[in-house]
């Protein structure tokens, strides 16, 4: 099914899939779509990349501030209850830390009006993405005469959304906080998705690996880590490569450290982690440093790369996080197997 939506003020979150525009570009205000899609692409690439630079991992530091009282979790929409996707993720906790919000919840205008309540005033709002594809009618009438495929045009618009903190009216359910982990060294509900996904783990040695030629993931024993739930953060950035296998979601993973495609695979794997620990609750310490160069080298040079990052990374976990429900983990078993 194809959405195309002329209403983007109160839009369903949404991920970012890649744009295939072919048609003529229409004008707006002067500018042309493709130039509106454009400042929207590098508008959001250097506000990350300006994070990066000030030594501020976007993707795994949405809790990283002891001052703040933002709590531990995915970006949801309080109307639909849906999780947010792909660089809306990035979008939406970097907003939280910055104006220091109460909740992980967020409103269209429209929603919070629907929902019985109103945007404060004075509040300033938001802006996240919605990306699809559509086929036009031409296009499809085209396509039937000459029996070829239709081709598709990719559109990107941005809609604006506000914190529940934000508004007045709301349910007091909206404002409840994420429930801290026990003070322990594991995890169950980490420990439970990690063999739900049957991979192939080896425990030991001093290297956190996934091997694609074998199919199998490495890691170092738990007690070798000066902070052991980073533990778990190590398993599920290798469960992210593993994801990228040809037998799962099939990303190129034929890559060489210091390459750009290295560079691009360790940011997807990164994204994946932080959204897996995010929908878990679980608090790792930030990802080291050494990487920041390296994201920053592709993100200049491709301003675009971050969305596919951050899309890249929701499929990867939605994935392993499927596996949280005894029916998709058999099903996944069967895929894997087959």
């Amino acid at each position: 099914m194809t959405l195309h939506l002329a209403d983007n003020s109160d839009l369903p979150p949404c991920g970012t899939p890649s744009l295939t525009a072919k048609a003529k570009p229409k004008t707006n205000g002067g500018k042309t779509t493709r130039a509106i899609r454009a400042d929207l692409y590098q508008g959001v690439t250097n506000s990350v990349i300006a994070q990066l630079e000030a030594g501020r991992v976007p993707w795994v530091q949405p809790w990283g501030r002891p001052d703040m009282n933002t709590p531990l979790g995915m970006p949801t929409n309080g109307h639909t209850s849906r999780q947010y996707t792909g660089i809306n993720i990035l979008l939406l906790w970097g907003a939280a830390i910055d104006t220091q919000r109460t909740t992980q919840t967020w409103l269209t205008y429209k929603q919070a009006q629907a929902l019985g309540a109103q945007v404060r005033k004075g509040e300033t709002g938001t802006t996240v993405c919605y990306a699809d594809t559509f086929v036009p009618k031409a296009e499809k009438a085209r396509a039937q005469e000459t029996g070829s495929d239709p081709q598709k045009i990719g559109f990107l618009k941005r809609y604006t959304v506000f914190n529940a903190d934000q508004c007045e009216g709301l349910d007091s359910a909206f404002f409840d906080g994420v429930k801290p982990l026990p003070e322990r060294e594991a995890v169950p509900i980490a420990e439970t998705l990690i063999a739900a996904t049957r991979a192939d783990f080896r425990t030991g040695g001093d290297r956190a690996f996934y091997s694609p030629s074998d199919d199998f993931i490495q890691v170092p024993p738990q007690p070798a880590f000066f902070e052991q739930i980073n533990y778990y953060r190590t398993c599920f950035h290798e469960l992210g490569h593993w994801t990228g296998h040809k037998s799962r979601l099939d990303r190129n993973l034929k890559c060489h450290k210091g390459t750009k495609l290295y560079a691009k695979e360790e940011l997807v794997a990164e994204m994946t982690t932080a959204f897996i620990c995010a929908a878990l609750g679980i608090l790792p310490t930030v990802r080291h440093a050494d990487y920041i160069g390296s994201w920053l080298r592709v993100l200049k040079d491709d301003k675009r790369f971050v969305f596919k990052a951050a899309s890249l990374a929701s499929k990867a976990a939605d994935y392993i996080l499927a596996f949280r429900t005894p029916t998709q983990a058999d099903s996944r078993a069967i895929e894997i197997a087959a």
